[in-house]
Parts: structure tokens; sequence; C-alpha cells
């Protein structure tokens, strides 16, 4: 897995006209970035989005981007997700370089300057509930009620605040608030919390603070204390600005960046919701955070979707100012175009029918050619065995064919993929009726897939050899959830039962199962596939990327 960084791809949207007009405008030297998330989960696809505008713009315009941990909620952060993070946004193809922070590593400089608010006469230590203040926040149509604790003196605040660091009082009995306007129209600006009281141990801080920052605290200050010049956040980030802007300006903070709004990424037959995708993994409902039907970058990782295609899908969006929502098939097509291009060409056969031909030689072996990508022959060819003993696909053969249907039927002849000409000439089935195994005979002239005669076939089938074909189990994925508009609140009832199908008897060509190879390859006819974690020696597992073309939608159409 390839992770140096990815050579920009300059494109035009209103942010990066915004960072142009400042660069020409001589507002700033350098522009200075950052991709700020909680460590409280994994990445997902939407953050795939952001850091790639965060960090394209870094490589673009003069300047560098921040990779910075908001890690103000030690109940819900852990090691794992700061690794995870880290090694998706390298796998994505951005780095760093030196430019790794936290928001702890300011907790000193945010608690010193909520200190002069306190001393400013601009926050206040309350002693309501969780409850009680949430109730008399007031509406968008009513304005708040001032807290019975708001006129305390700056002496007793600052003591009550300082005994809430020393560790005086338990979980949820003090809070810090700003004081701002409890009738603002904006119902962040109603004297948000500062701080809460959390006897919590901190993933890097160990047990040195019992009291943490909110997040709207300790964003904009981090921003401001690292020269961010462009702080880029998603929309419902939009009507926390005035709180961003104002603590800006209240504090001494040593730069003064502007936060500017993008509409972030929603998908069809996906959701987003950090909320749902811990969930969905607590329940069972996957097999992890990497289950390879999860939006997660560690899950399309797994499943095998090139860095390059999620980059191009994020290029092709684009950076807008609205929400919409984006049909996934954008996404199949960026994986589909980019794994066309890039893997290699084996074969696999999925559901195997055993195939006898009775007119070949018995215990004769030989060797045939067969390319690795038909539009790179530098990828150069490899050698598949052919001989009595076959397996084919078991849909590419019905005893009792429709009129179109072009494949093995009785009396029927096909082409042998690199092989010969074959037909069908005996169906041989169990006491339960059903068809287990084909006889059929070749005919030696057609070597390479061609009759001298010139005579045509409609199909070409692909097929192993029964002998050295090596036994693999295939997981076929599909969308995790059957709705294309999700309902997060009820998230359960939309799962789609059919989102994993497991084939345990599946058939591969043995360089596929002694390859360790981590990229995807197309099993012919069949789609993208790439070797699975749980691959053992004696049981290589491949997970399905994506198919050649999509069915999934085609099934959902036909009800």
């Amino acid at each position: 897995m390839s992770t140096e960084p990815v050579a920009a791809e300059v494109g035009r949207d209103f942010i990066r006209d915004i960072i142009q007009a400042d660069l020409d405008a001589g507002k700033y030297k350098e522009i200075v970035t950052r991709f700020p998330p909680e460590p409280n989960g994994y990445l997902h696809i939407g953050h795939a989005k952001s850091i790639a505008l965060n960090f394209g713009i870094a490589q673009e315009f003069p300047g560098r981007c921040h990779l910075r941990f908001d890690d103000t909620n030690p109940v819900k952060e852990e090691q794992e997700y700061i690794d995870s993070i880290q090694a998706d946004v390298r796998w994505l193809g951005f780095d760093w370089g030196k430019n790794l922070f936290f928001a702890s590593d300011y907790f000193e400089r945010l608690y010193d300057w909520a200190e002069k608010l306190i001393r400013d006469g601009l926050a206040y230590v309350d002693d309501q509930t969780q409850e009680e203040i949430r109730l008399a926040r007031g509406t968008l149509t009513e304005p708040g009620k001032h807290s019975p604790f708001r006129e305390r003196s700056v002496e007793e605040n600052l003591d009550l605040f300082r005994r809430m660091k020393a560790g005086e009082f338990p979980n949820g009995a003090r809070v810090l608030r700003a004081k701002i306007d409890m009738a603002a129209g904006n119902i962040n600006l109603r004297d948000p919390v500062l701080y809460r009281i959390l006897h919590a141990h901190h993933p890097r801080t160990g047990d040195k603070w019992c009291i943490y920052p909110s997040y709207d605290y300790a964003h904009g200050q981090s921003d401001a204390i690292e020269g961010i010049t462009h702080s880029i956040c998603t929309l419902e980030f939009e009507d926390h600005r005035p709180l961003y802007d104002w603590f800006i300006e209240k504090l001494p903070v040593p730069s003064e960046p502007h936060q500017y709004e993008f509409a972030r990424l929603n998908l069809t037959y996906t959701v987003l919701s950090k909320r749902v995708l811990t969930q969905l993994v607590r329940d069972g409902h996957v097999a992890g955070w990497d289950d390879p039907r999860m939006p997660t970058m560690a899950g399309l990782r797994r499943r095998g979707v090139p860095p390059a295609a999620l980059r191009e899908f994020v290029k092709r969006i684009g950076v807008a100012k609205a929400n919409s929502v984006v049909d996934v098939g954008m996404l199949e097509f960026c994986i589909r175009e980019e794994l066309n291009r890039t893997s290699q060409r084996r074969m696999a056969v999925l559901r195997p029918l055993k195939v006898v031909i009775e007119n070949y030689p018995e215990g004769q072996v030989e060797e045939l050619e067969a390319i690795n990508h038909p539009d790179d022959p530098s990828a150069g060819t490899r050698k598949i065995a052919f001989g009595r003993e076959l397996y084919i696909e078991r849909d590419d053969f019905m005893e009792n064919p429709p009129k179109k249907f072009f494949r093995l039927s009785p009396g029927n002849e096909v082409r042998l993929r690199y092989a010969y000409f074959v037909k069908c000439t005996g169906v041989i089935k169990n006491s339960n009726g059903e068809v287990v195994e084909l006889r059929c005979t070749y005919d030696p002239a057609t070597k390479g897939g061609n009759a001298p005669d010139g005579r045509k076939v409609k199909a070409t089938m692909h097929w192993l050899p029964a002998a050295t074909s090596v036994p693999a189990e295939i997981r076929i994925y599909n969308q995790l959830f059957a709705n294309p508009n999700p309902d997060a609140s009820n998230f359960a009832a939309d799962l789609n039962p059919q989102s994993l199908e497991i084939l345990s008897d599946a058939r591969i060509e043995p360089s596929v199962a002694e390859s360790n190879a981590t990229e995807p390859m197309q099993f012919e006819r069949q789609g993208y596939f790439v070797r699975d974690k749980d691959s053992t020696p004696g049981k290589p597992v491949f997970s399905r990327t994506i198919g050649l073309r999509d069915t999934f939608a085609k099934e959902v159409a036909k009800g």
C-alpha cells in the first residue's frame, strides 16, 4: 500500500476562489488549513471529501495542512481511533509531515483563556443541571432565561472554576458558561457551555484534567494557536460561526482564522451518522468498523476500493454551498473505471458445475496462454492448465434454455476462454433431479478459440481445471441498506438482508491462491475481487469489491 503524497489536481470552487482572492490581495503569504477529526470513531467516506479538500488546497496553493485531533471528550475517545485515522489519511494519499497536533496540547492555554473570560465578566460558573440548562435555553421563537447563577462575582466564579479544575466536584455538578446573550436569535450564542466536569482518563493527558473544554470552545482557539488561515467546516457548523468569531474577538489569540462552510457528502443507500455506524458495530449488524459493507474508509480499503477512485469521486462531486444527495452509482462508476484500468485479470468459478470432456485424452494436460490485461501488453501473460475435467459457472448452463440463452445447453456449442469450442452431449443428475455434471465433447481444431471452418459461436465462457484449481471462499457484498434513503432514526428496518452472500465452494486459479497481493483483481465476467484479511494458507478468502455492472440497482428496480 503506497503512502506517497499524491499530486494535486487543481480544480475550481468557491473556497478555492476565496483563497486565491486572499492571496491576490496579499492577506496571507502562506495558506494553512487543517483536518480536525474527533477520535471517537473511524473515518467514513464523507471525511474523504474533507481530507481531499483541506490537503488538496495545501498542495495547490503555497501552504500546509495540519492533522489535528480535537480530543476534548475522553469518554468516547480511544487510541485505536487515533491510529486508524492516521492510517486512513495516509491511505487516501495525503501526509501532514511534521504538522500533527492535538487539542489536548492546548489544554493549559485554553484554561488560562477561560479564566480571562471570567475576569472580563464574560463567563460564569452555573450550578444548574444539564436538563435545566436545556429547558432554559428557549426555542427558535422564544428567548432563553437567565441562569440564577449568571450574576456571580468574578471572584466567586474564579474560585469555583479553580475548584472544578482541582476535582472537588462530581460530574455534572457545575459547568462554565460564556455570558453572551440569552435572547440571541442564534441559540448557539445563548450562554454556551465552555467547560464541564468529567472525571475520566484521557488517552494523552491521563488523569491530569477532570474538566474538559467543549468542542465549540476548543475548536476555534486551536485554529488560532496553529495559525490556520481558512477553517473549512461542513454546513452544520454554519450556525456556530458567530460563536467561533465571538471567542476569536474576546480572547488574546495569536491569529484570527475565519471559518468557511461547504456541503457535506450525502450518499444514497448510505448512512454516515457516527452514532448509527457505532450502533451497527455494537449490535453486530456488521463484523466491525472495517466490515466491507461499512462506508468507513477502513471498510472501503478492506473491500479493495482504490484510493485513487475515492479521490476521483470527490473531485467529480465538487465543493458546493448547498447540501444535496449524490447517487452511489457515481462512486461505483469511479471505482469500476479505476479498477478496469489497473486490475489484472484472472478466472474464478464462483458456483462450480463439473464438466467432463469425453473425447479429451485421459491424463493429458496442456498449458494455455492467458493475457493478464487486455489493454496493457506490458502486464504479460500466464499459463492455465487445461484437461479432461473442468469447472464452469453453474449459471452458464441451462437444460431447457429460453430462446436468447446462448451459453451452454444440450446440443449447443460455446467457446471456452483461451481454449476450445465444446458442445454439451449429456447431463447427469442426482436423486433430487439436480444437475451435478455435464458431459461434453471438444473440437481439437479450435484451440485458441477460433474454428478453421469459420463457424461462429455466440458465447465465450470462463472455466477452471478441476485438478489444479483451488477451493476458496468468496464473499459477495451488496449495499448494506435496501432503502436508497435509509432512516437514521430506525436504520435497522432498512437493512438489506442480501447485503452479504458467502460462497464456500468457489474455485480460483492457483496463482491467485498463492499470491498475497493486496490489490484487487478482475475475476473475468464476475467483477473485481480482493484478498481478505481472513484468508489463511489453507483457505483463501476473497471479497467482491464491485460487480462489472450495477446488478443491484436492476434488482431494486424490479421490486
